[in-house]
Parts: C-alpha cells; structure tokens; sequence
C-alpha cells in the first residue's frame, strides 16, 4: 500500500505535519503503521491511500484518546465530532469500524495495553500539537448515574436515561409495534414489521397462551408483547414497565384499541410484583440485561414466583463473550447504563439456580443483524427530525450504536436466545414436538 503524507494543499511535506507526526507516534503501539488514512486538523493526511478515512477535528480528539484510550475515549471524540468517518470512495462508519477491527485482530491487539515505553514515546511525539492537557469535559449525552448500583432510584434513573428520549424519537427508528427487541426474520428481506409481528406470535405460542390465560410481561417496554398477546391471542396482560414515557404511551394504545379490559400497565420495579403463582405464564424480552449480576438470582426468582405450578417463563435475552462483562464502554456509558450481559449458559444456570426447568434454548444471533439493520434504515431516513429532537450529538451516539449493535452480532461478540422454562410441580403441557 502507497503511505501518503499530503497537506490540504496537496502539497507533500514534512517536518511539522500533524498527521504524520501522530503516525508515527502510534506505529510502536499498533505494532506497525496506520490502520486507517488519518486526516488532521491542519490538513495532512498519513496512512494507507486505499485504507478508510478517520478524520481528527480537533487536539481534544486526540486528548480524550490519552486519557481514555481505546473504546470510551474514540467514542467519546465521536459522538462530540471531534473525530469523524466521512463517507469517502465507499467506505461508511460500518466498513471502517470492520476494517480497524480486522486489522486489530491481525496485529492481536484485542485486550492489549500499551508498554509504558511506547506511552511515553507517543506522549513526546505530540507534545507539540496541543494535545496534552486537562481531559475535555464527558459529552453532553454521556450518562452521569448516582446512587448506589441497582438500587430502585438508581435503576429508574438508567432506565431513564435511555428510554425517556420522548416517545417520537423511538417512534422514528422502531417499527409500528414498537417492538424494541430482536425480531424473527424468514429471510434477509423480511420488512422489520413482519418480523417484528413473527417475534410476537413466536413468544405467544412458545407460551401457550390461549383466551382468557394471564400472562405477565416482566419490562414490557411499549407494550408490544402486552398488547399482540390480548388481541391476538386473547390474553390477560399485566405489563410492568419504570419508564414513565413508555406506560403513557400503552395506555394511549391500550385506550385507542379498547383493551383496557384485557391489558394493565403498572409503573412498577420488578422486584415490587406482589402476586405469587398467580400467573399462567411469564414473559421477559431483553429485560433481564438490566437488572446487574448481583440482582439476576432475585429477578429470576420474581419469574419463578409469579407464575403458577406448572406454567411456562420465557426470557429473551442478550449474551456476552470476551473480556467486557457488560455492554461494553461505550454502551455503558451513553446507552444503557449499568448494563450487565454473561455468555449464555451462565444465564441458563441462574435461571435454573431459581428452580425453573430449562425446556428450550433458542438461538437468534443473525436475527438481530437484520432487526438493527431495520431500525439504521429508519434512523437515516429520519435523521432530520430526529435531530430536531434530541441534537446531533445524541443522533452521532445513535448512529454509533446501531452500528455497532449490528457488527457485535454479525461477528458473534454478542448473542440473543428465547429461553423457554417451566415451573415444576405442576403439568406444563408442553407438546411432544415443537412446531414454534
């Protein structure tokens, strides 16, 4: 690959040059030269001519990768716009992020730090630039959570945070369910709605659910589930949800749709579920990544309580391998904090620890590709109002996320599973052969 070192002017030079300056600076720490054609805020450029364009706006770029390096401090540079991945000859946000990745993955970076040799020798390549300094402030649309961890005003505060944005944001990236939750796709092409619908009737007929049974909807988000299971399947539905925002907006639906005899939404925690073995079935979706490692053993217990002897749970939840226990720095930090995911046989074993019997575990990786790669069209098709709405940094965490989201599961850094159980001590009818 050609290595160019060009000015604005298209000049080529040396010396002073900023791009070629930071070049050279990371080379011992990346173990060999630019992964990406880097772009200064001076104009000069450094790095492979065919390689994705990273684009570095501004020295607090540079500053916040000092003092958070890796994954929060890039993060942290671009949802602020002092880095950027501008649309050049082909590449977007999700080819570059594909190719720093593979490149890492080459050079066995994942998990590295760098010698204290190699810190130091970066820290003089750019002490003339502007970069060293007081960390810049956290961005605007990073969460500031007080309180003590998974404590109820501590979780209602983090729920908060990510889904109070105002129900038209979400409205504008989710399909009309607002199904905020990997769908069942029959194909690549399936539109999200369809197979946001599949997903729903999926989680009903793994249930059982038949008119006039009670099924409790343990975060019920908007109402999706809550509301597919009463009208379709004649359900009696009490959903729990800690967001103000999304029970507001249920019993709008639920008031329109003239279901109020057949579905209750209760601003409730979790842990505050009174009933015991009052109902048939159980239902959880994307939920239980919330709760925190500490608290999963009494979350899974609420499940098993709820439901009587012999009913069915099901949990749809997503799964972590690697070093990251949680969502990862950035997710934490700007999405959903406090978020705590495990591979997914731990969950199994939490949920059996709680004495519920594992009856199915369904895998649904690539589902989630094509959900995320949905709700992205309708987040770049909308992205004007959407910007009205919440501003162009929460709009650059958002862009990051779905891109991200979509890559962590296509490459199997994450997961999600249905996980079927029942309750023992009771008959569970489940059918001989499953024809979900």
């Amino acid at each position: 690959m050609t290595v160019v070192t060009t000015h604005a002017t298209g000049s080529t030079r040396t010396g002073d040059e900023i791009a070629p300056r930071l070049a050279a600076a990371l080379a011992p720490i990346l173990g060999g030269g630019l992964p990406v054609r880097l772009r200064a805020w001076d104009g000069s450029e450094a790095g492979p001519g065919d390689a994705p364009v990273v684009e570095l706006r501004s020295p607090d770029a540079v500053r916040r990768l000092l003092w958070q390096p890796g994954e929060l401090g890039a993060a942290q540079a671009y949802v602020t716009g002092e880095l950027d991945v501008p649309h050049d000859d082909g590449w977007d946000l999700d080819s570059a992020l594909t190719h720093a990745f593979s490149v890492a993955r080459e050079r066995g970076l994942s998990g590295t730090r760098p010698s204290l040799a190699a810190t130091v020798r970066a820290l003089r390549a750019v002490s003339g630039i502007g970069a060293l300094g007081r960390p810049p402030a956290a961005p605007a649309s990073q969460a500031r959570i007080r309180g003590r961890l998974h404590s109820r005003l501590r979780d209602r505060r983090s729920i908060s945070h990510h889904y109070d944005l105002s129900n038209e944001f979400y409205s504008l990236i989710l399909e009309p369910n607002m199904a905020y939750s990997c769908g069942y796709h029959s194909s690549p092409d399936q539109p999200l709605e369809e197979a946001q619908s599949a997903k729903l009737s999926l989680v009903c007929r793994k249930l059982g659910l038949e008119p006039g049974m009670r099924l409790l909807d343990v975060g019920c988000g908007w109402g999706s589930l809550s509301l597919h299971a009463a009208e379709h399947f004649g359900a009696k539905v009490t959903g729990v949800t800690i967001s103000a925002e999304q029970k507001r907006f249920i019993d709008a639906r639920i008031a329109e749709r003239g279901l109020a005899d057949r579905v209750e939404i209760r601003l409730q925690d979790y842990r505050d579920v009174p009933e015991r073995e009052a109902f048939d079935t159980v239902s959880s979706i994307e939920m239980g990544e919330h709760v925190g490692q500490g608290n999963y053993p009494t979350y899974a217990e609420v499940l098993r309580r709820s439901v009587r002897p012999g009913g069915r749970v099901l949990v749809q939840q997503m799964s972590r391998t690697g070093r990251w226990p949680g969502g990862g720095p950035f997710i934490e930090s700007f999405i959903a904090p406090d978020m705590h995911m495990r591979p997914v046989g731990e969950t199994v074993a939490l949920l059996e620890g709680s004495g519920l019997e594992v009856r199915d575990v369904h895998a649904m990786r690539e589902h989630y590709v094509h959900t995320v790669s949905g709700w992205l069209q309708r987040f770049e098709l909308n992205v004007d109002r959407l910007t009205e709405l919440v501003g162009e940094e929460v709009v650059r965490v958002w862009r990051l996320y779905l891109v991200g989201g979509a890559m962590a599961f296509r490459d199997g850094r994450m997961g999600v599973d249905q996980i079927l159980l029942v309750r023992p001590d009771g008959e569970h009818a489940l059918p001989w052969v499953r024809d979900w």
